[in-house]
C-alpha cells in the first residue's frame, strides 16, 4: 500500500510539472493561462500569414515579446536571456559583406542599402521611443571583424610593417577604452523620494534648493517622518514654482519628481534626468552628459583617427601605386580575386561608417565651440529661437555662449563645480 500511494504521488507530481512540450501534445489537462495565450497567438499570426490577411493590432508585438523573453542561451549556471538585437548585426553583416564582394555591381547595391536599414531601423526605435542594443552590437561587431578582415587578408600580404600593426592596435585599444568611459554614468539625478536611507538619515541630494524656506543655505534639510509628507512637499513646491516663476514645465521633472539644474534634462529613453544633457547616443546605449561628453568625443576622435589609418594601410596593400583617395575610387583588378575584393568591400563600409562619424564629431565640435548642446540646439530649432550658422548645421542662442576659448575651457573643466557655479545659473 505504501510504494502504491508513492508511485501515486510521484505520477501526480510529474503531471503538475509538465514542460511546454507535453503541454503541447496535450498530456496535461488544461496549460497555464499564459502559455495557452502565446499559442493562439503564435498560431492566429502563423494561420493569418498563410491565408495572407492582415494581422490584428497588438499581437505582433505580443509574440516578438514572448519570443524575447524566452530565447536564452544554457550556460554552467542556468540559461542566460539573450537580448535578440545583439544578433542580427552579428549574422547579417558578415553575410552582406561577402555577398557584395561577389560582383562589383552587388557591392554597390549592398553598401546603398545597408545605411538606408540602419536609418530606418534607428528612425523605427526612435519612434517608439524604446532601447535597443542593436546600434551598440553593429558597432562593437564592425570593429572587430574590420581588424579581422585586416589581419587575416592584408596583414599575409607582407606590405604593412608589424610597426604600422602595433600603432593601428593602440589606436584601436585606446578608442575602446575612451569608449568605455563614455558608457558610464552620464551625470543622473536623484530624487529624493529614490532612496529610503538618504530619508531616514534625513539628507537631501544635491538637487535640493534654497527658496521660499524649502531648503537652508548649507544643502541640508529636515526630512518628514512619511514619505506621504515628503510627496506632498514635492507637490506643494511644483505649484509654488509653476504659479510665481512661471518655470514649472522647464525646471521641475514629473516624471524624475526633482528640481533640475540649469542645462539638466530628462531623457525619455532612459528615463532619467541628466546633468547637461547632450543627447542620447544610440550607439553607446545611453546618454551623453555632463560626466561623460568628454570621453564620448574623444572615442569619436580616436576612432576616426584609427579608421583612416587603417584605411590607407589597405588601400596601399591591395592597390599598389596609387595615393589613398584615388585607390578608394578607382583601383583596377581588385574584384579579380575574392579576397582583394572582400577587402576592398570593407574599406568602402569603413569609409561609409568614417563619413558618419566624421559628421557627429564636426557637430560636436561647433556645439562646444559656441557652448551648445544637441538638446538646446534641437530647442532652439523647434521654438525658431537664436540664429542659424553654417547653413543650419549650428544655432548660436548666446544664452551660454562665453567666447571661443572660455567655452572650450568650460568644456575640459565640466567636472570642476565651482567653474560650472560661475560659468552658468543653477536653478
Amino acid at each position: 500500500m505504501v510504494k502504491r500511494a508513492g508511485k501515486r504521488a510521484r505520477a501526480q507530481e510529474m503531471e503538475e510539472t509538465l514542460c511546454g512540450c507535453d503541454i503541447s501534445i496535450g498530456r496535461a489537462k488544461e496549460p497555464p493561462r499564459g502559455v495557452s495565450l502565446r499559442m493562439r497567438d503564435l498560431d492566429e499570426c502563423c494561420e493569418r500569414w498563410v491565408t495572407c490577411k492582415s494581422l490584428p493590432p497588438g499581437i505582433l508585438e505580443r509574440v516578438t515579446e514572448t519570443f524575447t523573453d524566452r530565447f536564452r542561451f544554457p550556460w554552467i549556471r542556468g540559461a542566460v536571456k539573450i537580448n535578440i538585437s545583439l544578433l542580427p548585426p552579428i549574422i547579417l553583416l558578415p553575410f552582406f559583406l561577402h555577398i557584395a564582394a561577389l560582383h562589383f555591381l552587388l557591392a554597390l547595391v549592398t553598401l546603398i542599402s545597408l545605411p538606408i536599414l540602419v536609418l530606418w531601423y534607428y528612425y523605427l526605435t526612435h519612434r517608439k521611443k524604446g532601447e535597443t542594443l542593436f546600434f551598440l552590437s553593429l558597432g562593437l561587431f564592425s570593429l572587430g571583424y574590420m581588424y579581422y578582415v585586416f589581419l587575416q587578408e592584408v596583414v599575409p600580404q607582407g606590405h604593412v610593417e608589424y610597426s604600422q600593426v602595433a600603432l593601428l592596435t593602440c589606436g584601436l585599444i585606446l578608442m575602446l577604452v575612451a569608449f568605455h568611459q563614455a558608457k558610464k554614468d552620464p551625470g543622473y539625478l536623484f530624487s529624493q523620494m529614490s532612496s529610503d536611507k538618504a530619508l531616514r538619515q534625513g539628507s537631501c541630494s544635491n538637487n535640493m534648493f534654497n527658496k521660499n524656506g524649502l531648503g537652508n543655505s548649507n544643502g541640508l534639510c529636515r526630512v518628514p517622518a512619511s514619505g506621504v509628507a515628503v510627496h506632498s512637499n514635492i507637490e506643494s513646491y511644483s505649484r509654488t514654482l509653476e504659479a510665481e516663476t512661471g518655470q514649472g514645465t522647464k525646471d521641475w521633472c514629473l516624471k524624475c519628481q526633482l528640481v533640475r539644474p540649469a542645462r539638466a534634462g530628462h531623457c525619455r529613453i532612459c528615463g532619467r534626468c541628466v546633468k547637461r544633457l547632450d543627447h542620447h547616443c544610440v550607439w553607446i546605449n545611453n546618454c551623453v552628459g555632463e560626466q561623460n561628453h568628454q570621453a564620448f568625443v574623444l572615442a569619436l576622435f580616436l576612432f576616426l583617427l584609427t579608421s583612416i589609418y587603417g584605411i590607407s594601410l589597405t588601400l596601399d596593400t591591395i592597390c599598389r601605386g596609387k595615393n589613398t583617395l584615388t585607390a578608394l575610387f578607382y583601383c583596377p583588378g581588385v574584384y579579380g580575386e575574392y579576397s582583394s575584393a572582400l577587402t576592398f568591400t570593407c574599406v568602402w563600409y569603413c569609409a561609409i561608417v568614417t563619413s558618419g562619424t566624421s559628421y557627429i564629431l564636426l557637430l560636436q565640435l561647433l556645439n562646444i565651440s559656441y557652448n551648445m548642446t544637441e538638446r538646446e540646439a534641437r530647442i532652439a530649432l523647434r521654438e525658431n529661437i537664436g540664429r542659424k550658422l553654417l547653413w543650419g548645421m549650428m544655432v548660436d542662442t548666446g544664452q551660454y555662449n562665453r567666447g571661443f576659448l572660455y567655452n572650450w575651457i568650460q568644456f575640459f573643466t565640466l567636472r570642476s563645480s565651482d567653474l560650472q557655479q560661475t560659468a552658468e545659473d543653477v536653478v
